[in-house]
């Protein structure tokens, strides 16, 4: 809920300020500098991708991410950019996998069968990102925030909290420190829409664990799909 009424008030602090910015930028000389700098706010829904046999998701699965971009325009309409950016993202995977540590402190997986009752299972993740992306838009300098956009490039980031909860019967069983896990993620990022609004997909180059399901010595791997909503805010 925090995170949420985070988004409300960025949102309507930083479209009231665009407006007004955007009118004086209209009639000076500083549109000769037009620039696409953009605070981001997103959310979407998490998919996993190449699950072992028997691993699936239940319940809903979502992320919220947010950041600034600062845009590099490339050529004289400044149109066609480079944008670097910083952020972050917290995102939380309702799934079948239990997380846990063996007597010697080494973390196992297993999955968890279809018939057993639990009341939660899930892993959440806190990243900082940083966005590198190639963007095009049909603006010109002048022109209100009404306008396509196509923004496409990698997010690189890094996993800085991770937590696993496993609740049944009253016994809860959570896991912060879990060696396999690839704190280092990359994802290929598309973005498509008008105005403020646009729709965008992160899709993981690299598996979230390195380890192996336990009952079945498979390797666990799990890669992820990020689908939803991102508002840029100028």
């Amino acid at each position: 809920m925090k995170y949420f009424i985070f988004v409300l008030i960025a949102f309507n602090h930083f479209s009231t300020y665009s407006q007004g910015d955007r009118v004086d930028r209209h009639f000076s000389e500083v549109d000769s500098l037009y620039r696409e700098d953009q605070f981001y706010i997103g959310v979407g829904v998490n998919f996993l991708l190449d699950r072992p046999v028997g691993v699936r998701q239940s319940g809903f699965s979502g992320g919220l991410h947010f950041g600034f971009i600062r845009d590099m325009p490339l050529n004289k309409r400044r149109n066609l950019a480079i944008g670097i950016g910083l952020g972050l993202s917290f995102n939380t995977y309702t799934q079948n996998v239990f997380i846990d540590e063996d007597s010697n402190g080494e973390t196992i997986f297993e999955v968890i069968d279809r018939n057993e009752n639990f009341n939660e299972n899930r892993f959440r993740t806190h990243l900082v990102e940083l966005p590198f992306q190639v963007r095009w838009r049909s603006s010109s300098i002048g022109d209100d925030s009404s306008f396509w956009r196509i923004y496409s490039g990698v997010n690189f980031g890094y996993i800085y909290n991770f937590r696993s909860i496993f609740s049944q019967n009253g016994i809860s069983i959570e896991q912060n420190d879990v060696e396999d896990l690839n704190r280092f993620r990359t994802f290929f990022y598309f973005s498509f829409g008008k105005s403020k609004i646009n729709f965008f997909f992160k899709y993981s180059l690299n598996p979230i664990f390195d380890g192996k399901l336990q009952n079945t010595k498979e390797d666990l791997g799990i890669e992820e799909i990020k689908a939803g909503i991102v508002f840029y805010i100028l």
